[in-house]
């Protein structure tokens, strides 16, 4: 979680700053020749359950949408951390999403699980794990969803086996022999350790943190991603809104 983000204040700041930068966003930046660049119309989907998702050959991304996206999003969030709730729920993740729908931008995701530590209890730790046996399910985008919509307060260490089991009751699909003995028997703890790991690797500050195209933002335009208008100039898809 990021400590004294400053969000609001700088924002007007900021987006003056960003509108020299980024006036012309294309994702991965353009060819200048013409000719051999894919102009292939997005791939776009009707629904977050239509999404592909697989895990990387890293074996620590969980990576969601089209392999023909332009510009790749790498969210890192812990799922105890409220900052992380506060941009699913309040803030830019229905706007990445969005453009992810559309094809525009593939999303994803590094699973950190540091706030066990700090905080005491393994409710981070077995909250990724039921993710990544969503994932084996395919149904890792709903359950995320889900699960930071009913997030329990960061200090309660809410994630327990009867919460989770509960709610992927709420994902049709989910539920089974499988995914249950995967929950209670943390069958996935070697991806949490590694996801941790690779968290730390990339030397994200805290939870959320956001990479485009590989880049990882700094915190001012960090800020940004929480304010659904500004999400698209950020990641460098569209033009400074008006």
């Amino acid at each position: 979680m990021l400590r004294g983000r400053g969000r609001r204040a700088a924002m007007s700041v900021l987006v003056a700053a960003l509108s020299g930068v980024l006036a012309v966003g294309c994702g991965r930046g353009s060819s200048g020749g013409g000719g051999t660049v894919d102009k292939k119309k997005p791939e776009g989907y009707a629904s977050s359950g239509q999404l592909p998702e697989h895990l990387a050959a890293d074996g620590t991304t969980v990576v969601i949408g089209s392999a023909r996206a332009d510009t790749v999003v790498r969210v890192y969030e812990d799922l105890r951390c409220p900052v992380c709730g506060e941009f699913e729920e309040d803030g830019g993740a229905g706007a990445l999403r969005k453009m992810t729908l559309d094809g525009e931008v593939r999303t994803e995701y590094t699973l950190a699980s540091f706030l066990d530590d700090r905080l005491g209890g393994k409710g981070s730790k077995k909250a990724a794990n039921a993710l990544r046996a969503a994932l084996e399910q395919g149904k890792f985008v709903e359950y995320h969803d889900l699960l930071f919509q009913e997030q329990p307060e960061e200090a309660v260490d809410g994630y327990t086996d009867a919460f989770l089991l509960r709610m992927a009751s709420h994902v049709e699909g989910l539920r089974g022999a499988e995914f249950d003995a995967a929950v209670k028997g943390m069958k996935y703890r070697s991806f949490v350790t590694a996801s941790e790991k690779a968290f730390e690797a990339d030397q994200a500050l805290g939870t959320p943190a956001f990479a485009v195209n590989g880049t990882l933002l700094k915190e001012d335009r960090s800020n940004l991603m929480f304010d659904p208008k500004y999400v698209p100039l950020v990641v460098g898809t569209s033009t400074l809104p008006e």
